[in-house]
């Protein structure tokens, strides 16, 4: 093995390790592949940098950009109004008919997009009508990522194979040329899974102060006279400079002074709302003379609010999910208490289980080092009638069960669905690209006033351009060094004198089984080169092999971080692990087995 092959495969290994651990952000890793390639002369700089201006990027960002102008004008939500009719059907119907529609959405629109909608609803309409929301919402994850492999806009990763394909000289599929395989798959996921929701977990009775543990880290000290702090500002304390706890609120004379300042004198007979360990506040209450107050954490909201108006209404917990795309990505709860949160004060964070967070480390680690990532739920305090001011916090989802439908006029719905219409019809007869529609209908939102490029730098999920543009020369470097062609070369021995089907099993399940771990999208650029040189080395059909890198990296069933929706779903609480695991795998190896035999037979 020549020394550039070796270093690609050093690189390709060390961001795997890096995806699965989450030591770094996704669009880091990405900048640093980049880095890595220029430095170590396995592309060129230009080769480095070419994913940026890659068709099938700009595609994936223009097809954003849509997403977020059909749902900030109703769209979306309009074509899933007719859910909430549904409720009345049994579990047993339910589910299909959920998974159909959020399956055929999904086949033209972010199927992120598509399942963040579907969250808030069933988050509504759970509590309200009384049944599972956990019956549906792992389903209808499945049922985006089924959907959006029946046709080639559907999901970024078909985009991205394509034009990898295109690129080695393969020719382009069409738009529904796949379709046909993608329903075979689909109607096998919603069987499955309308069995299999029987098994799925019900709903934890979920007491919002008990899950997130604010007993644990939230205290409240009342300051004797005989205090050492008694006269000092809070920043002249020690253990607040030193950040041994946190002031959340002071209460002085039935008054309650939220986040106070570092100029705030101490006084006796204040009330000192702090976040601590158990450690520091032991230790903090006994060097200081002061008393714990351990009357319990509501009790304590009921009255602060009581004495903060007479007609202040009562204070309530929410509980936020931070989707992608989110203001609140990359700050700690230190800094969001300084920010506009609508009236909201931040009270605690619960982070999206992965390997390198677990529940103690969280809880002892230092507040100012918390940062919000996609996934996590943020629970915030509140008045009751400030409630509806949540919604105008962008690309978060309320999972608590206040519905709220923000006004669209008719006609915004109507222009924005004439444009999709318009975007899916040029596409799919073929008489502009996808790309050359996507940027066409992204030009109509803007000259028809139904979107703002303000609001698209703040909502387009930059981290998966980044990764993206950073991962597209990792494949042209194992093109360049001849990475791929040994690899090709090794599995050709090994499987040589095999029937296809086995060649082609392999190379499904291994890319199955590699987008488990990491991005679908870095599993597809890595994998689809491999299937190209395998294809060309056994004589067979080069789409067959693209389409089972095609599939195998949308099925993402097995973990919750393949996918971005199943990261989603997993960040609501209502799963563990063991059921993406059981249930995901199960499915997983159906499809594993079914696509095998459909592609083999296609040969």
């Amino acid at each position: 093995m020549d020394l550039p092959i070796l270093l690609v495969f050093i690189i390709i290994g060390v961001t795997i390790l890096l995806f699965i651990t989450e030591y770094f952000a996704i669009d880091k890793i990405a900048f640093l592949i980049i880095i890595s390639l220029v430095l170590l002369q396995l592309t060129t700089p230009e080769e480095a940098i070419s994913g940026f201006s890659n068709p099938a990027v700009i595609t994936v960002l223009s097809l954003m950009i849509l997403a977020i102008g059909l749902e900030d004008n109703g769209i979306i939500q309009w074509l899933t109004q007719g859910i909430k009719k549904l409720k009345i059907l049994p579990l047993l119907l339910l589910t299909p008919v959920f998974m159909l529609v959020s399956a055929s959405i999904s086949s033209f629109i972010s199927t992120t997009a598509v399942v963040i909608i579907f969250i808030k609803i069933i988050s509504q309409l759970a509590e309200r009508y009384n049944f599972s929301a956990s019956k549906l919402l792992m389903p209808i994850s499945f049922a985006g990522i089924l959907g959006g492999s029946c046709t080639l806009m559907g999901t970024s990763t078909n985009l991205l194979v394509n034009s990898i394909a295109k690129q080695s000289g393969v020719e382009a599929f069409s738009f529904f040329e796949f379709t046909i395989y993608g329903l075979i798959f689909l109607a096998i996921g919603i069987v499955f899974m309308t069995v299999a929701s029987r098994f799925l977990p019900k709903d934890p009775s979920k007491d919002l102060q008990s899950e997130y543990e604010i007993d644990s880290y939230i205290f409240t000290v009342n300051i004797s006279e005989t205090s050492d702090i008694v006269g000092k500002t809070i920043s002249e304390i020690d253990f607040m400079a030193e950040e041994l706890a946190t002031p959340l609120k002071l209460i002085r004379n039935k008054k309650v002074i939220n986040a106070p300042g570092k100029y705030v004198e101490i006084q006796a007979g204040d009330n000192l709302v702090l976040m601590s360990t158990f450690e520091h506040i032991n230790d903090i209450v006994q060097q200081h003379e002061l008393v714990l107050n351990d009357k319990r954490r509501d009790a304590q909201v009921k009255e602060f609010a009581a004495v903060e108006s007479e007609n202040a209404s009562g204070m309530t917990y929410v509980e936020l999910l931070i989707l992608p795309g989110s203001k609140l990505i990359g700050n700690t709860l230190k800094k969001m208490r300084r920010m506009s949160l609508n009236g909201a004060y931040p009270i605690a964070i619960k982070k999206r289980q992965n390997l390198r967070n677990t529940k103690e480390r969280l809880i002892r680690k230092n507040i100012k080092d918390i940062n919000i990532k996609p996934g996590d739920r943020l629970l915030v305090e509140l008045q009751e009638q400030q409630l509806g001011k949540m919604h105008a916090l962008e690309n978060i989802a309320i999972l608590n069960q206040h519905e709220y439908e923000p006004a669209v006029p008719l006609q915004r719905k109507i222009t924005a669905l004439l444009i999709l219409l318009g975007v899916i019809g040029l596409a799919a007869s073929s008489v502009l690209s996808i790309l050359a529609a996507s940027l066409t209908g992204v030009a109509a939102l803007l000259l028809f006033k139904l979107i703002t490029l303000e609001n698209i730098y703040h909502r387009v999920n930059w981290q998966i351009i980044f990764l993206l543009a950073g991962m597209i020369p990792l494949g042209i470097a194992m093109s360049n060094t001849g990475a791929d062609a040994w690899v090709s070369d090794q599995l050709m021995k090994l499987l040589n004198g095999r029937p296809p089907m086995i060649v082609i099993g392999l190379l499904f399940g291994a890319t199955m089984l590699l987008s488990g771990f990491i991005s679908n999208n870095a599993t597809a650029i890595i994998m689809t080169p491999i299937a190209i040189a395998m294809a060309a080395g056994f004589g067979l059909e080069v789409k067959t092999f693209v389409l089972a890198i095609m599939f195998g990296a949308n099925f993402s069933f097995f973990t919750p971080v393949g996918y971005q929706t199943n990261t989603l779903i997993y960040g609501t609480g209502l799963y563990k692990f063991k059921h993406f695991l059981l249930i995901g795998g199960l499915l997983s190896l159906i499809l594993w087995i079914i696509g095998t035999l459909l592609l083999t037979n296609s040969l």
